[in-house]
């Protein structure tokens, strides 16, 4: 409990925290308005006259600019006076130079005239001698073109014989070349011949060959001469290239050979799925091109190849296939069907376009090392948001839970308070019964007690 006097009658009055914190704060503030209100009355005085002291400021300005302006006025006035008097001077000076340029123009004019007649005079004279000269020209001329007619006849003449003896001589060289024709056609029909019959003989050996070739061998003879061809050129043409049969079976199935190459810092730059197909010509059931391709195409996704070849020598006297390399991307992506001669010019050719696009290649992977770069960091961030969202869903939680149980205790308080509030009034009321009782009232009806006050000697009041 706090004590407080009360500065008019002087009496000494008790109160509790609640109601000293309310008369202090009443206090306080009216105290702060006062200062406020005294700190705003200096301020509206000091900005009347800073206001007044500006525009003191700027009448003295404006009444200097006056002055200087008027100043301003009459020394241009001043210039204007002496520009008009060296005006009128120079109009003078230059009446008198243009007089004087007059003359001398209308001399050099009458000079011009004197040298152009002189000049004219001087032309006319080269005229006629131009025209002496041309006529002397033209009778040395006429006399020039009888003798070149005479020359000319002879010439003909001469030129008659020579042809004459040149067709002479080329048909001799006709009969001859002829002859010459003869002989070498002759010749070319024999070694043909020969040809003809050692080609016949090659084939006869060939099917005889395939006849007593298994299917299973025959396959095999196409893929060894395929492999053969390669490792030709390997060192030459494919160094860094890996061209091996495909052993591994996915699903149950599997190509004939792979090849896969990739650029000195590790970017894929080419991959084929091989098949090669053959067959004998006595074999009953005869297979096609198209038969293949199904397969060859599930072949080259399952290894992650780029293209997909089929080298084939199925439907031998197919005119669309013995045209050279063949684009079956109609039917299936980046495939296509080649004779074995076709074998290495297709690798190459792929490997020329590999090449001119490793620079994209180069910038796709980066941009793919990037995607993944970003892909990880959106991933990081949605694991740090989940894991954030996840601890601001608990943290609040807790707060929700805090400024609840904060409620519950304000209400708990406020109970509190009410009831020391109103135990503070039965104080009051107790201590004003206290201040009323007196022993004239606790002996009031009881002589005994009074009797004993007396003995005491206490005065009963």
């Amino acid at each position: 409990m706090n004590e407080i006097k009360c500065p008019h009658c002087g009496e000494v009055f008790q109160v509790d925290e609640a109601g000293y914190a309310a008369i202090a704060a009443q206090v306080r503030n009216q105290q702060f308005e006062d200062e406020v209100a005294g700190r705003a009355e200096a301020l509206h005085r000091e900005l009347e006259a800073k206001q007044r002291a500006a525009l003191t400021e700027a009448e003295a300005r404006s009444a200097r600019a006056l002055a200087d302006k008027d100043r301003e006025i009459a020394r241009l006035q001043e210039r204007a006076k002496s520009a008009e008097a060296n005006q009128k001077h120079a109009v003078d000076s230059a009446t008198q130079r243009q007089q004087t340029e007059i003359t001398r123009l209308q001399g050099l004019l009458a000079h011009e005239k004197q040298a152009a007649e002189t000049q004219r005079q001087a032309m006319e004279a080269q005229r006629l001698q131009a025209v002496a000269d041309r006529e002397r020209e033209i009778v040395q001329l006429k006399a020039k073109l009888a003798a070149t007619d005479t020359d000319r006849q002879l010439a003909v003449a001469n030129a008659v014989r020579d042809r004459d003896t040149e067709i002479v001589r080329l048909n001799g060289e006709i009969v001859q070349e002829k002859q010459a024709a003869a002989l070498r056609e002759q010749g070319l029909r024999e070694s043909h011949s020969v040809e003809v019959r050692r080609l016949e003989a090659e084939i006869e050996q060939y099917k005889d060959f395939k006849l007593r070739q298994s299917t299973k061998m025959i396959g095999e003879s196409l893929e060894q001469h395929c492999l053969t061809s390669f490792n030709q050129v390997r060192m030459m043409a494919f160094p860094n290239a890996y061209f091996e049969k495909d052993n591994d079976v996915v699903e149950g199935t599997k190509g004939d050979f792979v090849y896969r190459e990739e650029t000195p810092d590790g970017i894929p730059l080419l991959s084929i799925m091989f098949e090669m197909k053959n067959e004998a010509d006595a074999t009953e059931k005869k297979h096609r091109n198209e038969d293949f391709l199904d397969k060859l195409d599930k072949d080259r996704r399952k290894k992650s190849c780029e293209y997909a070849v089929l080298v084939s020598m199925l439907e031998p006297d197919s005119e669309y296939y013995n045209v050279g390399i063949v684009d079956m991307s109609y039917r299936h992506e980046k495939m296509y069907v080649i004779r074995p001669q076709f074998f290495i010019p297709l690798i190459s050719l792929l490997r020329n376009a590999a090449l001119s696009s490793v620079q994209t290649r180069r910038e796709l992977a980066a941009a793919q090392q990037q995607n993944i770069d970003v892909r990880q960091f959106e991933q990081a961030m949605m694991d740090f948001k989940d894991k954030f969202g996840r601890n601001y869903q608990l943290a609040k939680q807790h707060y929700d839970k805090a400024i609840s149980e904060i409620d519950e205790t304000i209400k708990h308080l406020e109970k509190v308070k009410e009831m020391l509030t109103k135990s503070d009034n039965q104080l009051r009321l107790a201590n004003d019964k206290a201040q009323d009782l007196t022993i004239k009232k606790l002996t009031k009806g009881n002589a005994t007690m009074r009797e004993k006050f007396l003995e005491a000697g206490i005065e009963i009041k």
